[in-house]
């Protein structure tokens, strides 16, 4: 998902995001012991798109506080 797509949505709608971003990279992990991971570079995909939802959280919460 894009950075910009990602600015748009809601605190809410980020939390869900990570959290299922979060899952899947949980199944990718158990695959990928298994030996059965078929796209290991998916989960370095979702690695920085979990830290673009972080920051942009950590960035509104800064703001948040500023204001």
């Amino acid at each position: 998902m894009l950075t910009k797509q990602l600015r748009e949505m809601t605190v809410e709608e980020l939390g869900a995001r990570r959290r299922e971003l979060r899952q899947e990279m949980l199944n990718l992990r158990v695959q990928q012991q298994i030996g059965q991971l078929e796209n290991p570079s998916r989960l370095h995909i979702l690695r920085r798109e979990v830290a673009r939802i972080e920051t942009i959280v950590n960035e509104r919460s800064r703001t948040a506080k500023a204001a």
